[in-house]
């Protein structure tokens, strides 16, 4: 009885996640509260949850300084060197531009928010695409995909939703990993190459440098928008900011004949920049990373410690400190929620013992001969799974359970959760994910087109991810 429940749970909370009937949060907190009372177990519910609040909250941590402290060097204008250094170098050579549109998707993908990453990325990329009228679809396929790879970042979502599910350390998980990720991003920029390379045998070599680069403002970085393709989405602001630019260009770039879309940039002289301080917050990022890949402290406590120090120093002063949470406050709470509110499902799931169950009848269908397999099984399924369900869905419904089948034939949970993050290149191109709505709007592709075109690159892509941490041991 207790396995039905438990695949009734989670089939009811994909359900009602996929169908958009209820948000995420609601249906980890909701759904799982009334399977508790269904099998019984009502009364020990608040234990439960208690357990998994406890369990959960360096992750939760760690979730929230990351996404304050990356989106504090983007106010601050770290990246907008980057932005201006990656158009010079793609000049008005198509190869180049695709692989420029990789390198500044991979970067930006720092901050572990796919819909800041598009934003900037579309903005820097888009009037070169539509100068010199190259395919749309390649620079969303290529950025999807390079964002995709680094998704995988501790703070970017799937690790933290792994390492919850599985109540493991989010940097056993990941650093591990690094090798597998890397081949994985190399791979991205081989096909951004060799797409370049197509683009630049159908167009020719182009010398249009001077028609580029008309402005300064076509160098800025995108902070939001209107409203793009996918029902109206709205574009979350990178940073706010004073001041505009529009980085639309003739009217005739909208082919289908309507409203041009406004563009609304990053001020190159807003506010929020720290000339000055440029050296010292590229130093503290890189000793960050470094500190997190060396271990040095729990990964928590350095986004917390970069966090406050990266606030003292370029903000000075209360009222603008203030401000700059603010600015951040809506993707720190609704990544934060997600968390807290995965403690009442991973909770129920475990304490009424139906994970065990479930797991018990997928050890009974998996054949003996694949049971010690089972991280590369993982890996397989994370590809489709990861893409017609959500990753809450995918990490805080499914990996459980595989990895409690993997146990009964001694494969380790890191393993499984290693595994996991295989098909997150295939993941950030899913109807699924709203992020992928900004990409398309902002660049006036088709879903389809873009689905058309990347899904066979970003299966390729994961597939490379996947075998890289076979060659290397960590799965």
């Amino acid at each position: 009885m207790l396995t039905i429940l438990g695949f009734a749970m989670i089939a009811t909370f994909l359900v009602l996640i996929m169908t958009k009937k209820m948000s995420p949060i609601a249906a980890l907190v909701l759904i799982p509260a009334l399977f508790c009372v269904a099998v019984g177990q009502g009364a020990k519910l608040g234990d439960y949850v208690i357990e998994g609040v406890g369990n959960l909250a360096p992750t939760a941590a760690m979730l929230m300084f990351a996404i304050v402290y990356f989106g504090v060097m983007i106010d601050v204008g770290l990246f907008d060197p980057i932005v201006r250094g990656i158009l010079r170098f793609c000049k008005a050579d198509p190869m180049r531009i695709v692989v420029g549109t990789a390198v500044l998707a991979a970067i930006v993908s720092l901050d572990g928010d796919g819909s800041t990453t598009f934003m900037i990325t579309v903005s820097a990329m888009y009037p070169l695409y539509k100068r010199l009228k190259m395919s749309l679809v390649v620079m969303t396929g290529v950025a999807a995909t390079a964002n995709g790879v680094m998704n995988t970042l501790p703070w970017g979502g799937p690790t933290a939703r792994a390492a919850t599910a599985l109540k493991l350390d989010a940097s056993e998980i990941f650093i591990p990993m690094i090798p597998a990720l890397a081949v994985g991003l190399l791979a991205v920029f081989l096909l951004s190459y060799v797409l370049g390379l197509r683009e630049r045998k159908r167009l020719g070599m182009l010398t249009l440098d001077e028609a580029l680069v008309r402005e300064p403002e076509q160098e800025t970085v995108l902070a939001g928008a209107g409203t793009g393709a996918g029902g109206g989405d709205r574009l979350r602001k990178g940073s706010a900011a004073s001041g505009s630019a529009d980085l639309t260009q003739d009217g005739d770039d909208d082919e289908d004949g309507e409203d041009e879309e406004e563009f609304k940039g990053l001020d190159p002289n807003r506010s929020t920049l720290r000339p000055k301080l440029y050296w010292f917050n590229a130093g503290l990022t890189i000793a960050l990373l470094t500190a997190m890949i060396m271990e040095l402290m729990p990964i928590p406590v350095l986004f917390l410690l970069g966090a406050a120090l990266a606030l003292t120093v370029n903000f000075p002063h209360m009222p603008d400190q203030r401000a700059r949470i603010a600015a951040h406050a809506d993707n720190v709470l609704n990544v934060s929620g997600m968390v807290f509110a995965a403690a009442v499902f991973t909770g129920v799931l475990t304490g009424t013992g139906m994970v065990e169950n479930m797991a018990d009848w997928v050890v009974g269908a998996v054949p003996d001969a694949m049971g010690p397999h089972m991280a590369i099984v993982t890996g397989l399924l994370s590809l489709p799974l990861t893409y017609f369900m959500s990753n809450d869905g995918f990490y805080f419904g499914v990996v459980p359970v595989l990895a409690e089948a993997g146990a009964a034939h001694g494969v380790s949970p890191l393993e499984i959760a290693r595994a996991s993050l295989a098909g997150q290149a295939l993941h950030m191109s899913s109807p699924l994910v709203p992020a992928v709505y900004v990409l398309v709007g902002m660049a006036k592709v088709e879903f389809g087109d873009h689905t058309r075109f990347t899904v066979k690159w970003a299966v390729l892509t994961s597939l490379v991810v996947l075998g890289a941490g076979i060659l290397f041991g960590t799965i």
